[in-house]
């Protein structure tokens, strides 16, 4: 069922990306809220988890320290922060275990990821961007001034007599 909210930045949620072209995600597939649209409740910014490896790995790519999927806890999983996308609520809805609750109705779960993996998601994505803080600028000590007859001599002309 489809979310009619924005879930917190850190929740892990299911986002269908059906109708998205390829090579874009083009599946069901678990997502971390980056973050909310300050202006379109509507509105959130998600990064894709994939348990495919990355190949080549690149400063994008997140290793996750644990697979926040209850039901893939063992198996290793990737923040592919190169595919950040906005996307509307109705796209997402709960997660929810594989194993159906005796009455056989689904049992929805909140996930959220740890602070440590949540900071890394977002330093990738900013690699991503190419929005990684640029390096500090060189100063380059500047000459003190020449005096502008020193300066016209130095260059091959003469310099203006003084009346």
């Amino acid at each position: 069922m489809a979310l009619t909210y924005q879930p917190k930045p850190g929740s892990v949620v299911m986002c269908d990306f059906h109708g998205y072209v390829v090579p874009e995600m083009i599946k069901a597939r678990p997502v971390v809220v980056l973050a909310k649209h300050p202006d379109n409740s509507k509105l959130v910014t998600v990064v894709p988890l994939s348990t495919t490896e990355p190949t080549p790995h690149r400063a994008y790519h997140h290793t996750m320290k644990r697979n926040p999927l209850p039901d893939n806890a063992k198996i290793v999983c990737w923040a592919k922060c190169d595919m950040v996308a906005t996307v509307s609520v109705s796209r997402l809805e709960r997660c929810y275990l594989a194993q159906r609750a005796p009455n056989g109705s689904r049992q929805y779960v909140s996930l959220v990821v740890d602070t440590t993996d949540f900071d890394e998601i977002k330093k990738c994505v900013r690699s991503a961007l190419g929005l990684t803080e640029a390096p500090k600028p060189v100063v380059v000590p500047v000459p003190d001034a020449v005096p502008e007859e020193a300066s016209a001599t130095t260059l091959g002309k003469t310099p203006k007599a003084s009346p």
